[in-house]
């Protein structure tokens, strides 16, 4: 028996507000393994977080003047390129970069040294309309409202309210492109930030296309978080999927995964193109080139290859495995050039505090947290309205 589609549990004549306050209720079991171990995660999280408020950075991090602190592939290729097969996965795809957004913008606040200041570099104040900054932190913000723009007929269903669900409809299109734009440009913006470190990032991992190279990673690296997340959250809301769709993940994931490989190997030549341009082929001798040897042959081209295995033997653990192992190359990545390589030649490195890791953990878990209340009250993982209507 196909699970039914999601749609509004609103009843004719209630109230918004109290259909609202009503799905504050929990939906299921309270006392589940997650939860158990979430929440006391959760409540650290907000123990530190207020001692940071209270006594600064310095109380619960190792910061100091000397260590400072993909769902526009797949949004893209169903709403413009109209590859229906990834339809399915659209909205939480979508979900699940809107959140990850709205609480990095969280736990970047929590980050800055005085946070009231966040606003600086959206006003070019300090800064001004040339800088790098600037361009990323208006990315960053117009990306998050249109992430928001494309999930927002998923509410509209979920309330029941029609006339916001054409309106919300009609400029999803619009906010995919602008979206996808965006997207382009805070990767590519990010990697930029990092050309004003030259001569503190190690010759391995610094060049001028920095801004490509993160650019064409986040595209792998985001495929891999769709075919993890995807995976995941089919087995935890198997109930809220019809039968069309779950038929279908499979398919997905494969399709998925060579996008994916297509990146890769791009990634991997753009690698090579600047590591014998650049003279640094001699590196590679030293421990920091065995360091990048393992980062860029461990987790990119041993990964490409594992999908690809994955892809012909039609194996869905193989992709996972791969997904997994691409994770940690991109991570790994991004602590290369920002802590671990940065001013590689000081005898003392950046060591986060325990109270960084606890905040990390809780800004997870709580996302995790959002993310599940949301699929189990609005039509996200389900045939969504404009679907059944064709």
């Amino acid at each position: 028996m196909s699970a039914p589609a999601a749609t509004s549990g609103r009843r004719p004549g209630q109230s918004l507000v109290g259909y609202v306050l009503g799905e504050l209720k929990p939906k299921g079991k309270i006392l589940t393994p997650f939860n158990v171990i979430s929440a006391p995660i959760i409540l650290a999280g907000i123990a530190f977080i207020v001692v940071r408020f209270a006594k600064g950075l310095g109380a619960v991090t190792n910061l100091s003047q000397e260590f400072p602190g993909g769902a526009y592939v797949v949004t893209i290729a169903v709403y413009v390129f109209g590859v229906r097969k990834f339809h399915p996965i659209a909205r939480a795809t979508v979900l699940s970069g809107f959140l990850a957004y709205a609480f990095y913008t969280g736990a970047l606040v929590l980050d800055v040294g005085r946070p009231w200041n966040i606003v600086n570099p959206i006003i070019g104040n300090k800064f001004g309309a040339n800088s790098v900054l600037f361009l990323v932190a208006w990315h960053f913000m117009l990306y998050l409202i249109a992430e928001f723009v494309e999930f927002s007929p998923a509410v509209a269903e979920w309330l029941g309210l029609k006339k916001a669900r054409k309106l919300a409809g009609a400029l999803t299109l619009g906010a995919v492109i602008l979206g996808f734009t965006l997207s382009f440009l805070h990767q590519s913006g990010l990697g930029a930030l990092f050309l004003l470190a030259k001569g503190k990032i190690h010759p391995l991992w610094y060049s001028e296309f920095i801004p490509i190279q993160f650019l064409v990673s986040s595209v792998f690296a985001g495929m891999s978080m769709v075919i993890i997340e995807g995976s995941i959250s089919r087995r935890a809301f198997k109930h809220r999927i019809d039968a069309s769709h779950a038929a279908s993940h499979e398919e997905i994931l494969f399709g998925i995964a060579k996008i994916a490989v297509g990146a890769m190997f791009a990634y991997l030549g753009m690698q090579g193109i600047i590591l014998i341009h650049g003279g640094h082929a001699a590196d590679l001798s030293t421990g920091w080139g065995a360091w990048w040897l393992l980062e860029v042959v461990g987790f990119v081209a041993v990964p490409m290859l594992v999908f690809a295995v994955g892809i012909r033997r039609r194996s869905v653990p193989a992709l996972l495995t791969a997904s997994v192992l691409t994770g940690i190359g991109i991570l790994l990545n991004r602590l290369n050039v920002s802590v671990i390589a940065f001013k590689w030649y000081e005898p003392h490195h950046y060591v986060p505090a325990i109270g960084e890791y606890v905040v990390t953990a809780a800004v997870i878990c709580a996302e995790i947290w959002v993310f599940r209340w949301i699929v189990l009250r609005m039509p996200v993982m389900g045939r969504d309205a404009s679907e059944v209507r064709g």
